[in-house]
């Protein structure tokens, strides 16, 4: 078969020259509409022959924010594949390498405009990137057992192209036992969830976390259905009369209102209320303990995992400012506004406690003209950090921790706004990795650390070490030892360091202990 219609497969070339093939916009499941919508994703039916694929549009439904007009169907479920070879050419099976995008949970897809496979595919691996549902559409969640949407159906999706990889990869010469998952913001968040879920246990072996926690506020959800209901003109209904409502939408209805019950609650980004959530016990549950609690437990997916941040995170959001046409969001820069989600805000002596605890930092006389340095740090970096330190206490298997501070033309987030803000903003790595769009034009200090950074990751994929001996990176990447926070400052040079960002970090552990519901945090 694969040489019969071999004229048919599309062949890309890496940038160091070396051609690979091109699977675009597989579908590993069923299109979710119809009474599939908001449910849990169940497996695609084999096809007879050969699925004939013509584009990349296929992502959820979402804003475009290039264009600024709707895109995408609900039959968004699919999956690209790159691979030098195919088992007619070499029977030798490749690491994998699976990428989960980013969005809030709201946005996002895998196309090669944004992560093109040619960076990455200059080492012989075998790369995956999934699409899956984001927003409403991929994380409704209701409480009533009987209406089976008990929410989460996004990570569900991602779950399932994971089951997907395990089952076709060989195919394609990727190792099914060789499998390293990745992502970037909420597909940091992802993977972490992946790896705390009981239901992916056995299909992936190493995992890469960048700049996204399941501790970050923007990755608990807390919407509320009545709440919902009574937005949209329907108060009083109950969850099953609100789900007909939802069910008889249009996609595209869907969208819009969604977008406008959350422009009403007026949240920094956009993000934090459609997200994943913990579920009761039910038949198709992802996670039904609090993720914290999972991670202290020690009882979750034993695997190597590499987890960072970039280190300006929070200068993203002088950017969003810039892309709302420069409009001011200091109101939503409030310090109450920042605390952890799982805060008492009726509680108005602690919240005015926590308040001046994080005021007393970050508005000090050294930050007071810094207000993204929160805004990093509260949706970010206290998060990832103090999901470390609590990885740290039980993983059986190695952490390696990084601080990604290159400033480079690569960082293409940042350069779009023509900013002359320092370090890396949220999402500046990305260019590092994949060919985007932007494509800009560099030079050989941008290839240098462009090689370095894939020969990290690749690495870690193929041996389960980001500098395994005899690599030629002049370091040695030493994982986290208890409560010594080793970590790789990826910078200009490769530099070993330990405790990033400790002074903060001392500050939002006051806030955790301080908080009843977060206390458990520094147990």
């Amino acid at each position: 078969k694969w040489k019969k219609d071999w004229s048919r497969v599309t062949t890309r070339t890496s940038t160091n020259g070396i051609p690979f093939h091109s699977f675009t916009c597989i579908p590993y499941g069923k299109a979710p509409k119809g009474n599939l919508r908001f449910k849990a994703p169940q497996p695609v039916e084999p096809w007879q022959g050969v699925l004939h694929v013509n584009h990349e549009e296929n992502c959820c439904v979402q804003l475009d924010m290039l264009t600024y007009k709707l895109c995408g169907s609900e039959d968004c479920l699919s999956l690209h594949v790159f691979t030098r070879k195919i088992p007619s050419e070499e029977n030798k099976l490749k690491p994998v390498m699976v990428y989960i995008h980013g969005g809030g949970f709201m946005m996002g897809n895998h196309s090669t405009s944004v992560y093109g496979p040619e960076h990455l595919m200059m080492e012989d691996i075998v790369l995956v990137s999934v699409t899956y549902r984001v927003g409403i559409l991929g994380f409704l969640s209701l409480s009533d057992p009987s209406l089976d949407v008990p929410g989460n159906a996004g990570l569900k999706d991602q779950a399932l192209a994971l089951r997907w990889v395990q089952r076709n990869i060989k195919y394609f010469n990727g190792d099914p036992n060789n499998v390293t998952l990745f992502g970037e913001s909420a597909g940091g968040a992802s993977v972490e969830y992946q790896l705390l879920s009981p239901t992916t246990k056995g299909l992936f072996h190493r995992a890469i976390i960048q700049s996204g926690s399941t501790l970050n506020p923007w990755a608990r959800g807390c919407l509320d259905p009545a709440d919902l209901a009574n937005f949209i003109g329907k108060p009083n209904i109950s969850e099953k009369e609100l789900l007909k409502i939802l069910e008889e939408k249009c996609a595209h209805d869907l969208y819009h209102i969604q977008r406008d019950y959350i422009k009403a609650k007026d949240i920094v980004g956009d993000f934090g209320i459609i997200s994943p959530v913990v579920e009761k016990p039910n038949p198709t549950a992802f996670l039904t303990k609090d993720p914290m609690k999972v991670i202290q437990s020690g009882e979750y997916n034993a695997v190597p995992v590499i987890i960072g941040f970039c280190d300006y995170e929070g200068g993203i959001f002088s950017a969003f400012e810039k892309m709302n046409g420069d409009r001011d969001i200091s109101h939503q820069l409030h310090t109450e506004r920042l605390l952890p989600t799982e805060t008492d805000f009726s509680d108005t002596d602690l919240v005015k406690k926590l308040t001046k605890i994080l005021d007393s930092y970050y508005k000090n006389e050294k930050n007071i003209n810094d207000p993204y340095l929160l805004l990093g740090d509260s949706y970010f970096i206290a998060g990832v950090l103090t999901s470390v330190k609590n990885q740290a206490k039980v993983s059986r298997c190695p952490i390696y921790l990084y601080k990604f501070t290159l400033d480079t033309k690569l960082n293409t987030f940042k350069g779009n706004f023509a900013t002359d803000m320092r370090g890396a903003f949220h999402g500046d790595d990305i260019a590092y990795f994949f060919k985007t769009s932007q494509n800009p034009d560099v030079g050989d200090a941008e290839r240098n650390a462009q090689q370095k950074c894939i020969a990290l990751w690749t690495n870690f994929a193929k041996y389960g070490n980001p500098t395994p001996k005899g690599c030629d990176l002049g370091i040695e990447w030493k994982p986290i030892e208890g409560e010594k926070l080793n970590y790789l400052n990826i910078g200009e040079e490769l530099k070993m360091e330990v405790n990033p960002e400790e002074e903060r970090m001392q500050v939002w552990e006051q806030v955790y202990k301080a908080n009843p519901k977060t206390a458990f945090y520094c147990n």
